[in-house]
């Protein structure tokens, strides 16, 4: 009984209409309103604008944002949030399948391992993380990852679209399943691409044993039929510049829309890039060669591409499990680096969003989009810059995570002396 009536305070809270008043908006879209208010009703934005020229509910809940800013709420294009509570206690790893699998391993999904209730995702919506594209790794195709929302404890209700796109690695991270050379896992991914288009035209004869040996089980060729169909994106992990342009190539024969992710060296190949307009996911703190893949990585990266015309998304992607809560201060390394400051809050806004095929619910601010936004109390690129809300489906979240729980606890330790 309990439990009901708190679920229906919950919802109610959701459906108020709330306003955030004289705040500096930035929809996401290039715009900037010095002095606008945005409303939330029933988990959208319901209108937004100048402030002279938005009606505010008369039963709303007013937030005063005079000093505030307002952003959408930050997209993670990459992350493993939710998928691991120790990165080195394997029983808690969900992002991997481990190597008793054939390394083409297309129809896992991260989602049957996500647990809305990580401890992780409170600590990344302090940092204004809003949603997550969550991702697999392993293999030479890892898997499919989904975009998520950090509202809820259910999948059914966390999960914006599943599945996003199928995760591949060439370069370094192909090698081992292409016989050691990187030829050798393109070789294998032309095999793939080529069995999977086999498959959709003779299923039946598949069914009864009467087609080819092919290189992937039935799950697999299954889930890599929406890739090869052009409905979903193939994400190639790939750092040398050389690999990205191998990449490009074999996403140009093969007719399939591919991204690109990592591309440490992809300023080298900029225009090539934007010639074949591939979007990217890159991180903008690298700035020393982790690996031979990486011999030109430089924090400017993320700069030289977007100058180039390339499209591109910030990821923490390099932090493992627990790196979502760093996304603003990526983009703020690359602003720092050159980007554009809109350019940068795109990257982690708009641009997921756009890459994975959910602009038209999240990554903006516009009417009739989830309410999904962060007010700041300044430049969220800046450290010292603190959210003070947090609205996930229209819901005001509360700033609170395990740590600060544990922080509060034990401020003021003479309440843990012992008594005499």
């Amino acid at each position: 009984m309990i439990a009901a009536v708190l679920a229906l305070a919950a919802a109610g809270a959701a459906d108020a209409p709330v306003a955030i008043e004289h705040a500096r908006l930035h929809p996401g879209d290039g715009r900037r309103i010095d002095d606008g208010t945005v409303v939330l009703r029933g988990g959208t934005i319901a209108a937004l604008g100048p402030a002279a020229e938005v009606a505010v509910p008369a039963d709303a809940r007013r937030i005063d944002g005079h000093g505030a800013w307002v952003t959408p709420g930050l997209i993670d294009a990459e992350a493993l949030t939710g998928l691991g509570e120790i990165a080195h206690e394997s029983s808690t790893v969900e992002w991997r399948l481990d190597e008793r699998y054939d390394s083409i391993r297309a129809a896992f999904s991260v989602l049957d391992g996500f647990n809305p209730r990580a401890l992780d995702i409170p600590v990344a919506r302090l940092e204004g993380v809003t949603s997550s594209v969550i991702v697999p790794r392993g293999g030479l195709v890892a898997g499919r990852g989904v975009v998520v929302a950090f509202e809820g404890d259910t999948v059914d209700r966390v999960v914006v679209r599943s599945p996003a796109g199928v995760w591949a690695s060439l370069g370094e991270g192909g090698r081992a399943a292409g016989f050691g050379a990187r030829g050798g896992a393109l070789l294998r991914l032309r095999e793939l691409v080529d069995d999977v288009r086999q498959y959709t035209r003779r299923r039946d004869e598949f069914e009864r044993n009467q087609m080819r040996k092919v290189s992937a089980s039935r799950l697999d060729l299954e889930a890599l039929v929406p890739v090869v169909e052009g409905r979903l994106p193939l994400v190639i992990d790939v750092d040398r510049a050389a690999d990205i342009q191998a990449a490009l190539r074999f996403a140009a024969a093969e007719r399939l829309h591919v991204v690109l992710s990592g591309c440490e060296e992809g300023h080298l190949v900029a225009r090539d890039i934007a010639a074949a307009h591939v979007p990217v996911v890159v991180s903008a703190m690298p700035d020393l060669p982790r690996s031979f893949s990486a011999l030109a990585a430089t924090m400017e990266n993320a700069a030289r591409l977007a100058r180039a015309g390339v499209t591109v998304a910030i990821s923490a992607r390099e932090g493992g499990d627990h790196s979502s809560r760093r996304l603003r201060f990526e983009a703020g390394n690359a602003v720092a680096y050159g980007l554009p400051w809109e350019t940068a809050l795109a990257a982690v806004t708009a641009v997921p969003a756009r890459i994975f095929g959910v602009a038209d619910r999240i990554g903006s601010l516009a009417p009739g989009r989830s309410a999904d936004l962060v007010v700041w109390s300044g430049d969220p690129f800046e450290p010292l810059t603190r959210p003070r809300h947090v609205f996930v489906h229209g819901r005001d979240l509360p700033l609170r995570s395990r740590q600060t729980d544990l922080r509060d606890r034990y401020r003021d330790l003479r309440s843990a002396r012992p008594r005499p």
